[in-house]
């Protein structure tokens, strides 16, 4: 067997969770950028690209999720319920942050946008490797 094929039993599934962790890396590294200029103003073509790339990333990996057939979907559906609910408020809290580090304006906005993406790549990532090991067959709602 080469390194590259699957092991037996073991089926391909897209890169789902690779995409979404890449979305999360540009978008921490992009909230990195803004928050070391933080209260001054941000370079917002630096951080709106890292921005664009998270969300083209994110993009890519909902439409590969939502295209497989065959998944443990009440599985993915229970851990990324719990998994958004801490991530959310995780997100919330961040954002509080930098309200109350007075950024406002074009900066807020693309925190909160990359918020977003934190907010839903990681239990995106967590549903998404739970449930690709878990027994389609025996799974209930």
């Amino acid at each position: 067997m080469s390194a590259t094929a699957p092991a037996s039993g073991e089926r391909r599934l897209p890169p789902v969770a690779v995409l979404a962790t890449g979305s999360l890396a540009a978008v921490v590294v992009g909230g990195i950028v803004m928050a070391s200029y933080a209260p001054r103003h941000a370079p917002l073509v630096v951080a709106g690209g890292l921005l664009g790339l998270g969300v083209v990333l994110m993009g890519v990996a909902l439409v590969l999720l939502s295209r497989i057939r065959d998944f443990a979907w009440v599985t993915f559906t229970k851990v990324f319920k719990w998994g958004l609910v801490a991530y959310v408020l995780e997100a919330a809290l961040i954002e509080f942050s930098f309200v109350r580090n007075h950024t406002s304006g074009s900066s807020l906005d693309i925190v909160s946008a990359m918020l977003v993406i934190f907010g839903v790549s990681v239990p995106t990532t967590i549903a998404f490797t739970v449930a690709r090991y878990a027994d389609v067959a025996t799974a209930t709602p």
